[in-house]
């Protein structure tokens, strides 16, 4: 055996070791053993100037990044739909129920309902990318869900993760990182600052550029869900976790079947009573189902899986002394209050303020300055005043509203239940974060634009409107704090790149009051144009999905405001230009029809093709299974094609593709 072989041989060895030892916690070998046989690795290494991308001293994190780059996950990572009781979970089981027997009855050959419990861990999550060749290609948080931040070489600390498996698929598995209490507290033991809670521990690990200090937590990782996958699919979660278990991925042993909600009910009341006891932070339960037909058929809405749920534990509470209240102007000009508490640990976490929405509430709620309060995080992350302790009230003082604006001393307007700055020219805060909605991602998506930078250019330059930033000039930019020519031509070029958006962004960032990214995306869909919005009748508002009395009356108000159209008439001479492009579905030979895409093709690149698939009103599909109707290949085309070929799949050359078109 020569050195190269041998080199090969070792870390085959210990990365088995490290599996027996971090994945199975069965090791068969000392740690004196494994140490001999790593430290020859690593000499090994160094004399022949190669080091394998799997090899286990990969995972030492000896460098310091310069930043993150985003990576574009092969499949959307969802968001679950929650629900905090049981009766939650039975009117979501019987939708399914319902949706189950309506497929049966027109011919779908769907099994039983049969769910699969699992533990929803309180970590951070990770997608993993794993090549044909089996090896560890890309380690990314989830983002977006649709683009994260690449963490690769932070998530190769995690010793439990596989470096390489034994597969010829490319696929992503979603999993959890998650700090142990052990970790948690050695690592506190020596840490200049300490950790005040497991989640940001992992959390704060896996975004550090130093990746000697995500090493220094020790994370552990716990692997649910392959989100994409080359090959034969998956016909239920439970083969998709044996698959998870048999490539030597960690999991955590707690799968549990359920098929009667009695059985939900039990499940849930077992792990509230084990919940504290565990090494690890849960914050709930997930609720999946098993057959993987059934969750084809039932899809998704915009943000959830229909086939699965996220039971949500009730949060922890506490009792502490309400010190102040502090009055803060949001973007709309509303001034709200926020609690000032006296420090209070609940669930791992030092809570020093809660969220007051209003006057009311505050009346409401008995919520006195002196007086004690009942303090609950929602669902273990934003604290919440839930009522005062009556006993307490003696000797507190009453909370008044303020006279004026405590931003810039203006004068306030109630309006229902909330108070309002109306100065919506010079008030900062409304002006900040005005600016920096306008700039968001969902919105105009301005590169390294933040509230800091907002925050000067309020006040240096004197910029008090959106349609200010695109007159913004090198000049100023550079007399900013940490801006030099380089940073300020970066800010300008992705203004001027801001320009060319799509209708539904530029909807989201003007910022009408309660209308998201989803429901401007919906508008969008329904009035096709701005003069289509400007122009929209209540009755036709409150016929787009999803849109209450509320939201239309909205949207008419701010379309009615002089000052709202000079805006838009401004940004749109400034170049600002907003497009919609609606996709006409055409009819063709693939109308409703699943089509995998596989090879590379002479005149459409993969989005192309894909565009050109979908406007003809085909499904593309990244798998080839029984169910793929079509697969079109291309020049160099591989593994899909020789499996549509052994399944009798109905393959189709991209000559061919052209003249069915």
């Amino acid at each position: 055996m020569d050195k190269r072989e041998l080199m090969e041989a070792l870390v085959e060895e210990l990365n088995r070791y490290a599996y027996e030892y971090y994945s199975l916690d069965n090791p068969t070998v000392s740690d004196k053993e494994y140490d001999l046989k790593y430290d020859e690795l690593v000499s090994l290494e160094k004399e022949l100037g190669i080091v394998l991308p799997y090899s286990p001293t990969v995972r030492v994190g000896d460098t310091i990044l310069e930043g993150f780059s985003k990576y574009t996950h092969k499949a959307k990572l969802w968001s679950l739909d929650k629900a905090q009781s049981i009766e939650g979970i039975v009117e979501w089981h019987n939708r399914n129920l319902k949706f189950v027997n309506e497929m049966r009855a027109k011919g779908e050959d769907l099994p039983d309902l049969k769910y699969i419990v699992t533990k929803k861990f309180d970590g951070l999550t990770v997608n993993l990318t794993y090549n044909e060749e089996g090896i560890l290609e890309i380690g990314a948080t989830r983002g977006t869900g649709a683009v994260g931040e690449n963490v690769t070489a932070q998530v190769k600390t995690i010793k439990s993760i596989p470096l390489k498996i034994n597969s010829n698929d490319v696929f992503e598995i979603h999993g959890e990182a998650v700090m142990t209490t052990e970790a948690f507290e050695k690592y506190n033991e020596t840490a200049t600052t300490p950790l005040k809670n497991l989640r940001n521990g992992a959390a704060g690990a896996l975004r550090n550029l130093n990746v000697k200090e995500t090493a220094r937590r020790n994370l552990s990782a716990f692997f649910y869900d392959i989100g994409y996958k080359e090959g034969e699919p998956f016909k239920t979660y439970v083969e998709m976790l044996d698959f998870i278990r048999e490539k030597g991925f960690p999991m955590d042993d707690y799968v549990v079947e359920c098929s009667k909600i009695e059985d939900i009910q039990k499940e849930i009341d077992y792990i509230k009573n084990i919940r504290f006891s565990l090494n690890y932070d849960i914050d709930g339960l997930v609720i999946a189902i098993d057959d993987m037909r059934t969750r084809e058929l039932l899809g998704y809405t915009v943000k959830f899986p229909k086939w699965a749920i996220a039971y949500k534990f009730e949060a922890q509470e506490a009792t502490t002394e309400l010190l102040d209240v502090e009055w803060n102007v949001g973007r709309s000009g509303r001034v709200s209050p926020t609690a000032i508490l006296e420090p209070v640990e609940l669930a791992g976490v030092t809570v020093k303020r809660a969220t007051l929405n209003n006057m009311d509430d505050i009346k409401k709620k008995g919520v006195r300055i002196g007086s004690k309060v009942f303090v609950r995080r929602s669902n273990d992350v934003i604290p919440e005043i839930m009522g005062t302790v009556q006993e307490s009230i003696d000797g507190s003082k009453e909370i008044l509203p303020p006279e004026t604006c405590p931003a810039c001393g203006s004068h306030l307007s109630l309006i229902g239940a909330h108070y309002f700055c109306e100065n919506t020219l010079s008030c900062k805060p409304q002006m900040v974060k005005t600016i920096v909605h306008y700039g968001s991602r969902e919105a105009m998506n301005i590169a390294g634009f933040s509230e800091r930078t907002a925050e000067q250019l309020f006040e240096k330059l004197d910029i008090k409107s959106i349609c200010d930033l695109y007159k913004l000039n090198k000049e100023d930019l550079i007399g900013l704090e940490k801006f030099g020519p380089k940073k300020a031509q970066n800010l300008l070029d992705a203004i001027e790149n801001s320009k060319d958006c799509s209708l539904e962004a530029f909807i989201y960032a003007l910022g009408i009051q309660n209308v998201g990214a989803k429901t401007a995306r919906d508008l969008v869909n329904t009035f096709k144009s701005i003069e289509g919005l400007k122009n929209a009748k209540f009755e036709d508002l409150v016929l787009v999905p999803d849109i209450g009395d509320i939201v239309a009356q909205n949207v008419m108000d701010f379309f009615k405001e002089e000052k709202v159209i000079q805006t838009i008439d401004e940004l749109l001479a400034l170049g600002v230009n907003p497009h919609f492009e609606e996709k006409e579905i055409t009819e063709s030979a693939f109308s409703g029809k699943t089509v995998v895409v596989t090879g590379t093709m002479e005149k459409y690149s993969r989005k192309e093709i894909k565009e050109k698939l979908e406007s003809l009103g085909a499904k593309v599909a990244g798998s080839v299974s029984k169910k793929t109707d079509f697969v079109v290949y291309g020049a160099e085309a591989g593994s899909k094609l020789t499996k549509a070929e052994e399944l009798g799949v109905k393959t189709i050359s991209e000559e061919e593709f052209e003249n069915m078109i």
